[in-house]
């Protein structure tokens, strides 16, 4: 099995910026990659980020590109979600996921991703 804990959510103004973290422990032999999703009231749980554990290569959905920077510490066996320029529509419940699979359709694909984090809550006020 393999844990995951986020922190670092909070309340921040439009504009602003937070960053997320996601401490892992475990099985983690078995995870390649490394994500972030997202789920507002209402609507379904979407990508966000990901990184490979080997390479450090990124992926992003592009209603984040080039606001959020996903990145990893393998000393410290976590991954944090650096977001900047935040907008209200960023407001949701972020989760952290690990995946043993690196295709984009296995990114992309809520079920490709086994092992799940408790979510932290981000609201961006307007």
């Amino acid at each position: 099995q393999v844990q995951l804990v986020e922190s670092g959510g909070g309340l921040v103004q439009a504009g602003g910026s937070l960053t997320l973290s996601c401490a892992d422990s475990g099985r983690t032999f078995s995870i390649d990659a490394m994500g972030w999703f997202r789920q507002a009231p209402g609507k379904e749980r979407e990508f966000v980020a990901a990184i490979r554990r080997s390479g450090g290569n990124t992926y992003y959905a592009d209603s984040v590109k080039g606001r959020f920077t996903i990145s990893r510490d393998n000393a410290k066996n976590t991954v944090y979600l650096q977001m900047n320029s935040l907008k209200p529509e960023d407001t949701a419940v972020y989760y952290c996921a690990a995946t043993p699979k690196w295709t984009v359709v296995a990114l992309l694909r809520l079920s490709e991703w086994n092992y799940w984090g408790q979510g932290t809550q981000v609201t961006v006020s307007s």
